[in-house]
């Protein structure tokens, strides 16, 4: 990532994310719209369907989307919240896109409504997909989703690209038995997200060197945010950091996740902070695996009391404190 770059495009971002509209949904006469490429529903594109959604949506609008291969680049406004979108299956129902022009405008999904949730779907950006080692072209952050709401909810999903695969910018976020491929920063961001069960796939062997998996850019103490990783499992094809910081006080926890041997001793990286790490809270608790020896990390990283791990592991007293996940529907 261009650091200084990024963060002038992101906070313009944010600052239009905060002004979503913000609203409750209703379960009462929720809409189906179907859309399938074969022309069996009422649209053959996602984005036809959501344009359909009224603005100032208040209604929980179910979009079930049929098998197939949708190439198109899709954005939710920040005016139709209150949307479920639902595949068959994520190896059977494909969204995918090739963009890397800039970051925070290249994803091939992007969400900027509240109350959303996705099922049962791939999204893809193949801008770097056919990427080797020792290529003369260099990787481009090519995001295959980018999250800037609150109240968004994942289950069975997955996530492939090569860097910046999953821009968590902003909002609470839950991810329940995704699956996450990259190999440079590929879940980014500012977001306050619990990954729950979730397969994390570190394909750095592309690289020639190592990767990371977090690019965490809490800026304050204060701040809400950060990532945990609740039983998960790190896989890959190369040597990966499971972090580097984003932000100055960035906050990043595996609890109770399967590490494999691609996991580098030191584990994390303060990167553009030296000098900074005990702003910085890294941690592992209960994780096993070859990747889990503790014995190389870097002195710096914390030691959490079980309250406190407790407050972040557990999803309802970390982004569920209103019960939200509760109320959607589907």
């Amino acid at each position: 990532m261009q650091y200084s770059l990024l963060s002038t495009l992101l906070l313009a971002l944010l600052s239009l994310s905060r002004a979503s509209f913000n609203a409750g949904c209703s379960n009462h006469k929720p809409r189906t719209i179907v859309v399938d490429q074969s022309g069996h529903g009422q649209f053959t594109k996602v984005q036809q369907a959501i344009d359909s959604v009224p603005t100032m949506n208040s209604v929980w609008t179910h979009i079930l989307v049929k098998s197939g291969i949708y190439k198109e680049k899709v954005i939710v406004p920040s005016d139709k919240p209150c949307i479920v979108l639902e595949g068959s299956s994520a190896s059977k129902t494909i969204i995918e896109w090739g963009d890397a022009i800039e970051v925070v405008k290249s994803a091939t999904f992007t969400v900027y409504a509240e109350n959303f949730k996705a099922k049962n779907i791939m999204f893809k950006n193949t801008y770097n997909e056919n990427t080797r080692p020792g290529d003369k072209y260099p990787i481009k952050q090519a995001p295959a989703f980018q999250v800037t709401s609150d109240k968004v909810s994942f289950y069975r999903c997955r996530f492939i690209s090569v860097q910046d695969t999953l821009s968590d910018l902003q909002g609470r976020h839950y991810f329940r038995s995704c699956y996450i491929e990259g190999a440079i920063d590929f879940i980014w961001g500012y977001g306050q997200s619990v990954y729950q069960g979730c397969l994390i796939n570190a394909t750095t062997g592309i690289l020639g060197r190592a990767g990371y998996i977090t690019a965490q850019g809490r800026d304050r103490a204060t701040d809400s945010g950060g990532y945990v990783f609740n039983r998960c499992i790190v896989v890959g094809t190369g040597p990966v950091y499971l972090g580097r910081a984003y932000g100055a006080y960035s906050r990043v926890v595996f609890y109770k996740t399967s590490l494999s041997n691609v996991v580098k001793p030191q584990g994390w990286s303060s990167w553009h902070y030296p000098g900074q790490e005990s702003k910085i809270t890294y941690v592992e608790a209960g994780c096993t695996g070859p990747g889990a020896d503790m014995s190389g990390r870097v002195k710096w990283e914390k030691t959490l009391s079980n309250e406190e791990l407790q407050s972040l592991a557990d999803a309802n007293s970390f982004v569920n404190q209103d019960g939200w996940l509760q109320k959607q529907p589907f």
